[in-house]
């Protein structure tokens, strides 16, 4: 078993407890889950059913936010709170345009390094660390991470459902640290779930996470937006997921999660 250090050792993977990170596996369709992460996942899809579909319009606003930060000239992503390997990574998204493009993935999770160091073996230009996003700091200065990301040149930042775990304070520190360690020209790209789409089914969804290290805080709108200070929001600011330069029909989407993408000046 791979530990957090990515060598051979011992891990406690917490595998009788939910994690986030499985959760959304198991939403996406994913295999790499454990019974309590199941258990969580269904607490949910009984409340809203229509929770996967939530996780797949989210993975649907990635794939448009990297292919814009492609055409931008981006040739640098780190994706904070990755999750475990789905189809249409970011850097099957980004590479597929420009195969020169660097990837670093961030996840707190150890089974996430295991399985992506495994598919990752032969890829020369990605990786993918242990770490916390509130740590930002310690890990925008690893040397891992720094062997592919030069943060003299434009960066796109991913901080894709990750930032409800964690409290206002946090939250705005970590976007501080990045918009304070980035060059000009660079861009973050958020998503975030909110209860405001859906008021009556709340209170019962947010239990899904009742058991895990981290419970959610959905956060409205205006909050959403007030992350992105000192950053330049692109058209069409902050809005529901599905509504974020969709390239398809917008009927019978979810109202679960904001997203927005913004450029430092």
């Amino acid at each position: 078993m791979f530990d957090a250090r990515g060598t051979s050792g011992t891990t406690d993977l917490q595998t009788d407890r939910p994690h986030p990170a499985r959760i959304y596996d198991y939403w996406l369709g994913g295999k790499d889950n454990f019974p309590p992460d199941r258990v969580a996942a269904e607490h949910a899809v009984s409340a809203a059913p229509d929770i996967p579909q939530a996780a797949r319009e989210n993975r649907d606003f990635l794939r448009r936010a990297v292919r814009l930060c492609v055409a931008a000239g981006i040739r640098q992503f780190i994706d904070i709170g990755s999750g475990l390997p789905a189809q249409g990574n970011v850097h099957e998204v980004a590479q597929a345009v420009a195969p020169d493009a660097r990837v670093v993935y961030i996840d707190n999770d150890p089974i996430v390094l295991a399985h992506g160091r495994a598919l990752l073996a032969d890829n020369r230009t990605t990786t993918v660390l242990t770490g916390d996003l509130r740590d930002l700091d310690e890990l925008l200065d690893r040397p891992a991470l720094r062997e592919l990301i030069d943060l003299s040149q434009p960066v796109a930042v991913l901080l894709l459902a990750v930032l409800h775990f964690v409290g206002d304070d946090h939250a705005h520190a970590a976007v501080r640290a990045v918009h304070s360690r980035l060059a000009p020209g660079s861009h973050l790209l958020i998503s975030h779930s909110t209860f405001e789409g859906n008021p009556q089914r709340a209170a019962e969804v947010a239990k899904t996470w009742d058991d895990t290290e981290s419970r959610i805080n959905g956060r409205g709108r205006a909050e959403v937006e007030a992350l992105f200070e000192g950053w330049e929001l692109l058209e069409p600011g902050v809005d529901f997921v599905p509504l974020w330069r969709p390239d398809g029909p917008t009927e019978d989407t979810t109202r679960w999660m904001y997203a927005g993408v913004a450029r430092k000046p």
